[in-house]
């Protein structure tokens, strides 16, 4: 029986975040294939797509999946699905691990284990969207939604938000953009457009 809501949950931020991730895989892929990964500015480029990606599961482990398992508790279907995205986040890890010791052993398979990568977090990120994003429009409330969106703004803090905004917002066009930004509040918008997006692209992640 869903759960009674007085809106619809606003997954844009979800969205954005998953958009974020697939692009920064392309860009590792690019470089490996230009014969770029060992510079600088694609290690900085992983260690920030790691560290996000860090931030994203965990408190997706901690603070979402949680709610809505108490939410579909007498429902084997729906917690047949919290299992699998709990063994997805699990199956990242020896990934991610691999795409490591290749960039750090510049390996002649790099690419190889960079297309592992983007398989295994794109069939995740797309079976997250596809059904457990509706799960949760049916069985959770906006306050849940909100109170998991506190978790992950608490485990960024300050420094970690003056990065993960224009992270997000590096390339969006006009329309996804304006969805993103319309969900935070002003002073995050105007502290993104005057600060934090120029300070990010000094970095020049990805060499870009």
């Amino acid at each position: 029986m869903a759960v009674a809501q007085q809106a619809p949950i606003n997954f844009a931020v979800m969205y954005a975040t998953h958009d974020a991730f697939r692009r920064d895989m392309r860009r590792l892929a690019a470089a490996v294939a230009a014969g770029r990964s060992q510079s600088p500015e694609v290690r900085d480029g992983w260690a920030n797509f790691k560290h996000q990606l860090h931030v994203h599961h965990t408190v997706e482990d901690s603070d979402l999946w949680p709610r809505v398992a108490a939410a579909v508790a007498g429902r084997p279907a729906d917690q047949k699905l919290l299992d699998e995205m709990e063994a997805e986040h699990a199956q990242l890890d020896p990934v991610l691990a691999s795409v490591d010791d290749g960039l750090a052993r510049n390996t002649p398979d790099l690419a190889d284990r960079v297309a592992e990568l983007i398989r295994v977090l794109g069939d995740h990120m797309k079976h997250e969207e596809s059904e457990a994003l509706p799960l949760i429009q049916d069985a959770c409330t906006t306050k849940d939604w909100d109170a998991f969106r506190g978790a992950m703004a608490r485990k960024q803090g300050p420094k970690g938000a003056a990065v993960y905004f224009p992270w997000i917002t590096d390339e969006q066009n006009e329309t996804d953009r304006k969805a993103f930004l319309d969900t935070m509040p002003a002073p995050v918008k105007v502290l993104n457009k005057l600060f934090w997006e120029s300070s990010y692209k000094k970095r020049h992640l990805w060499g870009i």
